[in-house]
């Protein structure tokens, strides 16, 4: 039962995390998502035809970071023995990029750089990246994948189908549903809250999820080592 309840926290958490940040960086960081980065993709075409030639193609950089970001906590994976060093990790780089920001900020440097916002954001990319490697190394640790909602809203509605015509008897169905419920919600509430705090705090926001995930890896350190 305890486990359960581990699972579902972490869940809620991770999926809460995703939607705040991807959410933050695009309110915040000129339109770049940090969690759903293959999102970047669009944004990236749509200010190639609007013409915006130099602000699309730093929405590519997200890519590598990403890339190298999973990398890296696949390397991580092999050399720890809490598989929540990753997370604490995570947690660690978010507070980082925004504790950057609020101090570039006060010293006038933001306004001066340009640059740096989009420096700070491949920031949030990358500790997205190890949430994502964190997703698929140990997927049991959460009920499904919380950076991207499509796969979960996919089941939800295949598990809702099977609802309706079992007159909702099915437990295991049931069970599974509000699984992606839980997920799902989760990141919505995440994605309002980095809209909001993104719009009037700029990516100062992102160290309350790295807060998140800092405390996460302290309640679960006992029961996970």
């Amino acid at each position: 039962m305890e486990q359960q309840k581990n699972i579902w926290y972490v869940t809620l958490l991770l999926s809460s995390v995703a939607g705040f940040c991807d959410t933050a960086t695009f309110v915040a960081a000129d339109s770049i998502f940090s969690a759903h980065v293959t999102g970047n993709f669009i944004v990236f075409a749509y200010q190639m035809v609007k013409g915006s030639d130099a602000q699309a193609w730093v929405k590519l950089l997200t890519f590598p970071v990403f890339v190298i970001s999973v990398m890296v906590g696949g390397w991580m994976a092999t050399r720890v023995k809490n598989r929540y060093t990753l997370l604490f990790t995570e947690g660690l780089i978010l507070i980082t990029a925004g504790i950057l920001f609020v101090v570039l900020t006060r010293l006038g440097f933001m306004v001066l750089y340009s640059w740096l916002l989009y420096l700070l954001a491949m920031v949030v990319v990358f500790a997205m990246g190890i949430q994502n490697a964190f997703g698929k190394l140990y997927a049991k640790e959460t009920h499904g994948p919380t950076t991207m909602m499509t796969g979960n809203v996919t089941q939800a509605s295949l598990d809702l189908g099977t609802l309706l015509t079992s007159g909702f008897k099915n437990e295991i169905i049931s069970l599974s549903f509000k699984k992606q419920l839980d997920t799902i919600s989760g990141f919505l509430i995440g994605c309002l809250l980095g809209a909001l705090m993104g719009k009037e705090f700029g990516l100062a926001c992102i160290i309350l999820p790295g807060l998140g995930m800092v405390i996460c890896y302290i309640f679960t350190k006992s029961s996970n080592e």
